[in-house]
């Protein structure tokens, strides 16, 4: 896919690897609106990028907002929906661990809205996370979302023929989520990824390099791509 000019919606995409792939896109050519819950939290985004404010839960101001930008080629959500549980399950709160599932449900309205507006030949891209397949204790409502994403797109990817959907599964990347400043962040990053063949934590640019080549690269469909340092091997 040529992307000078095609039009892109980014959900999450003014924070994080939402952003970075926002940039890259913009770089290319692409006209982007990036969309998220606070807005008022992005920083000067550069010229071809627009921000929107948007709840991906919200049904009615998803369509809304679908209807004024229709159509478009390129639909990527990083969006987490809301909070994650992390914890033992034996002492997790159900209320926790459902709400984590906020991730998919959001995914879910993102992709069933906006297919009614994207091009025949668009490309959807959703972001799953390494503990999908090799889940760390305290991880499993992570890996159950992860999990479940990833099956979305394996299930709907023919049903979407020839639009395309993939995912990226991030490891470990050093994003705004991590709210620890100066050394403790450093520590923090340090210990997560002490095993990891590369033992550092990822970019946002690195991981959005992936959902890049996805929108781009029209052989692909129903795939998953590992941007994990090693993880899944470590």
């Amino acid at each position: 896919m040529e992307l000078e000019g095609r039009k892109a919606l980014i959900f999450g995409g003014t924070s994080g690897i939402g952003e970075a792939a926002a940039h890259l896109l913009a770089q290319k050519g692409a006209l982007v609106t990036s969309v998220s819950r606070n807005p008022d939290r992005a920083g000067t985004m550069p010229e071809g990028i627009a921000v929107e404010k948007c709840n991906v839960l919200d049904e009615g101001t998803l369509k809304e907002l679908f209807s004024r930008h229709a159509p478009f080629d390129i639909l990527i959500s990083t969006a987490t929906g809301g909070e994650r549980e992390l914890g033992p399950f034996a002492s997790m709160s159900m209320a926790g661990f459902q709400g984590s599932f906020d991730k998919l449900f959001g995914y879910a309205n993102v992709v069933r809205h906006g297919l009614e507006h994207l091009n025949e030949k668009g490309s959807v891209v959703l972001v799953s996370g390494s503990p999908a397949r090799r889940c760390r204790p305290g991880q499993v409502a992570l890996s159950a979302v992860g999990g479940a994403v990833e099956a979305f797109v394996r299930g709907l990817a023919p049903e979407l023929a020839p639009r395309r959907i993939n995912v990226v599964s991030p490891g470990v990347i050093d994003t705004p989520m991590q709210t620890a400043t100066g050394p403790e962040r450093n520590a923090l990053y340090a210990g997560m990824t002490r095993n990891h063949l590369i033992s550092r934590p990822g970019t946002a640019r690195e991981a959005a390099e992936a959902i890049l080549f996805l929108v781009q690269n029209e052989f692909v469909t129903g795939t998953t791509i590992d941007v994990d340092g090693g993880w899944l091997l470590s």
